[in-house]
C-alpha cells in the first residue's frame, strides 16, 4: 500500500536531507528522492525475502533461498548472477561492472537461524510493522536485522544510484552464502571456485551490510571477529557397546554405564574449575594478546553508561570475576572460548522416568582468536579427549572458520572513519567483534583482502525472537532504512575515493 506522501515520502525526504551531505556523492540530492520515492517497495521486498527463510540447519529453504537471492542480485542491478553448488546449501556469485577503476567485495548471508513461534509476539515469517517505544517505526520478523535488513537496504542503495541515471563508482563482486548461521560449513569451497576467486582478487576489500547503530545514534567499526567453530560430542550405544543402543530400564545403572555419566565427565575436562578458562591442552599456545593499541581502542570504548546499558540487556548483575567494565571488554574481545550451546540425554519432560539413556550429546562451539585457526582447535580438542582415554566420545564438526583482522589503515576502514567524521556520526572503533563472521575466508590466503562490517541503522533480537529492524526513526540521530540506505550510497562514493590514494 502506497504511503501519504505528506506522512511518509515528504518525511523521508526531510529526514534525508536533514544529515550532513558527502561531498563525494555526486547529484545526492537526486538520489535522495529516489531512495524516498522507493521507500514502499524496499519495505516490501524486505518482507517478502523475510516470508522466505532458509534454516541451514533444518535443511529448509534450500535450493529455493539461493535461487530468492539470484533473482534479488538480478533485479538490483548486477549483469551476471549464477547459483554456486557446494557439498550442502548453495552459494550466489554475483558481478556487477560499472567500468570503474576500483572493485569493491560484499559479502551477504540470505539463511536465517531457527525460530519457534510460540515465542514471538508477532509471525516471525510476516515482516509486521509496528510501533516501538523509544526507536520508532519497526520490521518484526525472523532475519530482520541478522542479515536481510541491511543487506535490502544496500540492495535499495545500488537500486537508487543506477535509477538515478547514474553508474556506480565502484564494480561490485557479491558472495552470498546459505549457511553463515551453522557456522559456514561449506564457504571455503564457493570462495574457491577459479571465478569467483578471480573476480574477488580484483577487490579493495570485502565487506558485510550490518546495522551497526546504537541507541544514542553512535556506531562501530570492528577490525575483525573471532572465528567460531561448532560441534557435537556424542556419547552411547551409537559410539561404544557399552551403552545401550536406546533408553532402557534405570535399574540397570547398577550394571551398565550411563553415557550422560560419561559425557559429564568428559566436558569437565575441556575447562577448568572456574567453569570459564578453556583447558584443553595446548590451548592458548598460539592465542595472540591485545596490543596496546587495541587495549586504547577498548578503553575508549567504554562509555559512561554503556556497562548498565549491557548488563541490563544481557540480565546479568556482574561480570566474571566481578571484573570492571574495561577489564570485562578486554576479555570480551581477546579470549578465546569453549561454550556448552545445549545439553541432551534421555527423559527430559515434567516428572521422572526411570530410565537409563542411550544416548547423550552436548552442542558446543569455541570463538576463537589470532593467532588461532580452526584445524589447530579441532586437532587439539581430539588429542586430548584421547590423551584422557575418552575413544567412546564421538566428535562431529558441523562448521566453522577462524578469525579475521583487519588494519585500520586499510581503504575500507579509512573509508567508514571519513564518513562518520563527514556526516558527525560519533564512533569508537573495536579491535574486532566478539561474535563471528566468515571474513577469515577472505582476509585469509590466498585472498588476503581487508574485510569488514560496515552499515548504519539500527536493530535487535538477532537469533532471538522478535526480532527487529528500524525503518522510520523518531530519533533524527540514529538511521532508519532509507537513511541507510544513503549511508551505502555514500559510503561507495567516498570508498572509491580512498581506494585511489
Amino acid at each position: 500500500m502506497t504511503r501519504p506522501l505528506a506522512a511518509s515520502g515528504m518525511a523521508a525526504v526531510i529526514a534525508l536531507m536533514a544529515a550532513p551531505l558527502a561531498a563525494e556523492t555526486p547529484e545526492r540530492a537526486k538520489i535522495e528522492a529516489v531512495v524516498a520515492a522507493q521507500h514502499d517497495a524496499s519495505v516490501k521486498a524486505l518482507k517478502d525475502w523475510i516470508a522466505l527463510p532458509t534454516i541451514a540447519a533444518e535443511k529448509r529453504g534450500t535450493p529455493e533461498g539461493a535461487e530468492y537471492m539470484r533473482k534479488l542480485a538480478l533485479d538490483a542491478g548486477f549483469q551476471q548472477a549464477k547459483i554456486i553448488p557446494t557439498d550442502g546449501v548453495p552459494a550466489v556469485f554475483a558481478t556487477l561492472d560499472a567500468g570503474a577503476k576500483t572493485t569493491v567485495g560484499v559479502y551477504f548471508m540470505y539463511d536465517v537461524k531457527q525460530y519457534d513461534p510460540a515465542e514471538w509476539d508477532t509471525p516471525p515469517l510476516e515482516g509486521t510493522l509496528k510501533q516501538r517505544e523509544g526507536e520508532g517505526l519497526v520490521l518484526y520478523g525472523r532475519g530482520a536485522v541478522n542479515q536481510k535488513g541491511p543487506e535490502m537496504a544496500f540492495l535499495a542503495a545500488i537500486k537508487a544510484i543506477q535509477a538515478s541515471g547514474r553508474k556506480l563508482p565502484v564494480n561490485l563482486v557479491l558472495v552470498a552464502e546459505g549457511e553463515e548461521e551453522v557456522a559456514s560449513t561449506h564457504f571455503d569451497q564457493v570462495v574457491a571456485v577459479p571465478e569467483v576467486q578471480a573476480a574477488l582478487s580484483k577487490a579493495v576489500g570485502v565487506f558485510i551490510p550490518a546495522a551497526n547503530q546504537s541507541k544514542d545514534g553512535s556506531a562501530a567499526i570492528t577490525l575483525g571477529a573471532k572465528g567460531a567453530v561448532e560441534f557435537q560430542l556424542v556419547v552411547g550405544g551409537e559410539t561404544s557397546d557399552r551403552y545401550p543402543k536406546t533408553d532402557v530400564h534405570s535399574s540397570n545403572h547398577a550394571r551398565i554405564e550411563n553415557p550422560a555419566w560419561r559425557l559429564v565427565k568428559a566436558l569437565d575436562t575441556l575447562v577448568a574449575d572456574d567453569g570459564h578458562t578453556p583447558a584443553i591442552d595446548g590451548w592458548f599456545e598460539n592465542v595472540q594478546p591485545l596490543t596496546a593499541r587495541q587495549k586504547e581502542l577498548i578503553a575508549e570504548s567504554a562509555k559512561p553508561g554503556l556497562e548498565a546499558q549491557e548488563k541490563t540487556s544481557l540480565g546479568v548483575g556482574r561480570w566474571i570475576g566481578d571484573e570492571d567494565y574495561v577489564t570485562s571488554l578486554e576479555r570480551f574481545y581477546s579470549q578465546p572460548t569453549v561454550n556448552i550451546q545445549g545439553l541432551v540425554a534421555g527423559y527430559t519432560g515434567e516428572g521422572g522416568k526411570t530410565v537409563l539413556p542411550g544416548r547423550a550429546e552436548a552442542k558446543l562451539e569455541f570463538r576463537l582468536v589470532p593467532k588461532m585457526t580452526k584445524a589447530e582447535a579441532v586437532s587439539k580438542l581430539r588429542a586430548h579427549l584421547a590423551k584422557r582415554g575418552f575413544d567412546d566420545v564421538q566428535v562431529t564438526v558441523s562448521g566453522g572458520y577462524g578469525p579475521n583482522e583487519t588494519d585500520e589503515d586499510s581503504a575500507l576502514i579509512r573509508a567508514q572513519k571519513r564518513l562518520f567524521d563527514e556526516q558527525g556520526v560519533p564512533y569508537t572503533i573495536r579491535p574486532r567483534n566478539a561474535g563471528s563472521w566468515p571474513g577469515v575466508i577472505f582476509n585469509g590466503p590466498p585472498l588476503n583482502l581487508p574485510a569488514s562490517q560496515f552499515g548504519l541503522g539500527r536493530g535487535a533480537g538477532a537469533h532471538a525472537p522478535n526480532e527487529w529492524f528500524l525503518i522510520e526513526s523518531s530519533d533524527p540521530k540514529v538511521y532508519g532504512l532509507d537513511q541507510a540506505t544513503m549511508a551505502y550510497v555514500d559510503y561507495l562514493y567516498v570508498l572509491a575515493e580512498e581506494a585511489a590514494k
